[in-house]
């Protein structure tokens, strides 16, 4: 079982990138992934409809590298997993990896507003 939802050096080194500013920028940057992922989720969803690999494989890379800058261990991972799934074998078994990018988010989401809201 993973305990690290979003990996505490991460968001220590966000701290760092603008020190002294009562985690602003951290706020901001949570923020953002925040209202954006829900987008690239949605995108994920969308393009499986329609069968397009490309648009689905790009929402999937985009979570990756968002969910990876803020220390998002278990979302970078599954959405990785979902990136590789469809990269390497289109879009019929990308089901239950695209729950686990669901549930992992709501790990992530939860986790990042307890965060930032200290």
């Amino acid at each position: 079982m993973q305990t690290c939802i979003i990996d505490p050096e991460a968001i220590e080194n966000l701290r760092d990138l603008n020190p002294g500013d009562n985690d602003e920028f951290l706020r901001e940057i949570a923020g953002i992934f925040l209202d954006d992922t829900p987008q690239r989720i949605a995108e994920l969803e969308q393009s499986l409809r329609t069968g397009d690999v490309p648009a689905f494989t790009r929402a999937a890379h985009s979570i990756k590298g968002s969910s990876s800058n803020l220390g998002a261990v278990g979302l970078r991972s599954a959405a990785g997993a979902l990136e590789n799934e469809a990269r390497s074998n289109g879009l019929g078994a990308v089901e239950a990896l695209m729950s686990s990018v669901k549930a992992e988010f709501e790990r992530a989401r939860a986790e990042l507003n307890a965060l930032i809201a200290r």
